[in-house]
């Protein structure tokens, strides 16, 4: 079974690993990383991106707010999303 570009970088983030788009795009040799940040989050990883205090942006896995949950489960119960 082949590593996706996805699966190496949320296996990065799951390690704990905060990662600019220019790492992302040099070690995973991602053409676009804000778009496999992008296919991430719409899997449901909650990914981050947080600005350090010396400027750079930096993506990191997170744990999603109760009122990113709430919002969820809202708009499934409205038959937005499927579940």
């Amino acid at each position: 079974m082949k590593n996706t570009i996805q699966d190496s970088v949320l296996t990065a983030l799951k390690n704990g690993q905060e990662l600019t788009s220019a790492q992302i795009s040099s070690k995973f040799k991602a053409g676009n990383p804000q778009a496999v940040i992008q296919s991430l989050r719409f899997a449901g990883y909650p990914v981050y991106l947080n600005t350090t205090k010396t400027g750079a942006r930096k993506y990191r896995l997170g744990s999603a707010s109760r009122a990113v949950v709430a919002a969820g489960y809202k708009a499934m119960a409205k038959g937005l999303v499927s579940n």
